[in-house]
């Protein structure tokens, strides 16, 4: 099965194009355009081991930018038409308790859109891919691949808030988590590397613009750090994480803020970002704590301290880990995160090895000798989980 993964942003288009079958798994192509509704445009191909940037021009919409893309793989001979493809998958993100993986209908778009107030950055552009898609490639089956069906196997004492039950039952008020492909690849490919009997426990750090962690136990999530929303949680790069609603009340009385206006605040212009009064990227957040700015020294102390409070609770639930795993942008990226993340961790089995942290490139293990819990850094691969539970889908119903 020939497979699209596509990305969508408010202005750009991504896509990872997949082979999918028995014994076959590859990537054919790569790419995307930005600057899509702004002038000045640029698409960008990678076709086996070929790098194409096409001259800048205007892509006016979504839809003409897939129409390009669709055109270049033709053009390529990687499709043999736009109808050689076997389906489109989206690394989709809310839909409540939806199906995991599911067909692309108006009544799972419907059940999307339900769910737009707790995530107005992800589910509209989606929504809007989904129905462009439809429109170009009437005949191709879309799937939808949603980020909280990894979590699905959290226990209900993990899934339920201390609220009225009927918030829960009728509303859909619940922690989901997310991250959920990312997590799934990261559990995949830790047995892969240690074995399954000797990775039943692992702890997966998805560390980045937006960040999770996942309590994982003999391949299935137990228990994540997100929420209701993608806004909850650890602090995000510009996204509040944990935080108490009754400051609401506070915010309204003292400032004249409305909840939308708050609410707008917490989830593009908070966390990370506004704690270090940088713009949020973990570069210049060390830059400046390093320049001796006590406010970016701060938000990484928050930071760690955050993800070592869920580490801790993960090793309780799990009753300890036979590996611990960075993933994502910060986690592959930044060994002093890393470093101060297992500080002091002996008493729980956790001793990094300080030099293989810091030459560590890719894929590697970085534990010392004595640490009985394996410590990795994984670069994990989204796509292509939605690509496997598309195809997976596909074969399901015939298709």
């Amino acid at each position: 099965m020939k497979i699209l993964i596509s990305n969508i942003g408010s202005t750009s288009f991504k896509f990872r194009l997949f082979e999918i079958g028995e014994g076959v798994e590859s990537e054919l192509a790569s790419g995307g355009v930005d600057r899509i509704g702004e002038g000045g445009g640029t698409a960008k191909f990678r076709i086996g081991d070929s790098d194409e940037t096409s001259p800048q021009r205007n892509y006016a919409d979504h839809g003409q930018a897939i129409r390009l893309v669709l055109d270049e793989l033709t053009g390529a001979g990687v499709l043999g038409e736009s109808s050689g493809l076997d389906a489109v998958a989206f690394k989709a993100v809310m839909a409540g308790d939806y199906e995991p993986v599911a067909m692309v209908d108006e009544e799972l778009l419907e059940r999307m859109e339900y769910f737009n107030p707790v995530a107005p950055a992800h589910n509209p552009p989606y929504i809007a891919a989904m129905r462009m898609f439809r429109n170009v490639l009437p005949d191709v089956p879309l799937v939808a691949a949603f980020e909280p069906g990894f979590h699905k196997t959290n226990p209900d004492r993990r899934r339920y808030y201390a609220v009225p039950r009927k918030w829960a039952d009728e509303y859909g008020v619940k922690r989901y988590g997310f991250h959920g492909a990312s997590h799934r690849y990261i559990a995949e490919r830790t047995a892969e590397l240690m074995g399954e009997q000797n990775a039943r426990r692992i702890i997966s750090c998805h560390l980045g613009g937006s960040s999770s962690i996942c309590a994982i136990l003999d391949g299935e999530s137990v228990a994540t750090s997100l929420g209701l929303s993608p806004q909850s949680g650890l602090p995000q790069g510009s996204r509040v994480g944990e935080f108490d609603p009754f400051a609401f009340a506070l915010l309204k009385k003292c400032a004249g803020m409305d909840v939308e206006t708050v609410l707008a605040e917490l989830g593009s212009s908070a966390g990370l970002a506004a704690l270090s009064e940088t713009g949020g990227d973990m570069r210049e957040i060390r830059q400046a704590a390093d320049a001796g700015s006590k406010q970016a020294k701060l938000t990484l102390e928050i930071l760690i301290t955050a993800i070592r409070d869920y580490i801790g609770a993960y090793l309780l639930e799990l009753g300890g880990a036979d590996a611990l795993v960075f993933t994502g942008g910060i986690g592959l990226n930044h060994p002093q995160i890393r470093e101060d993340v297992c500080k002091d961790m002996e008493f729980a089995g956790i001793v990094l090895d300080e030099k293989k942290n810091t030459d560590a490139d890719g894929e590697s293990r970085i534990d010392a000798a004595e640490s009985d819990t394996a410590v990795w850094i994984i670069p994990t691969n989204e796509e292509l989980i939605v690509a496997r539970q598309a195809a997976e889908l596909l074969k399901k119903k015939g298709l």
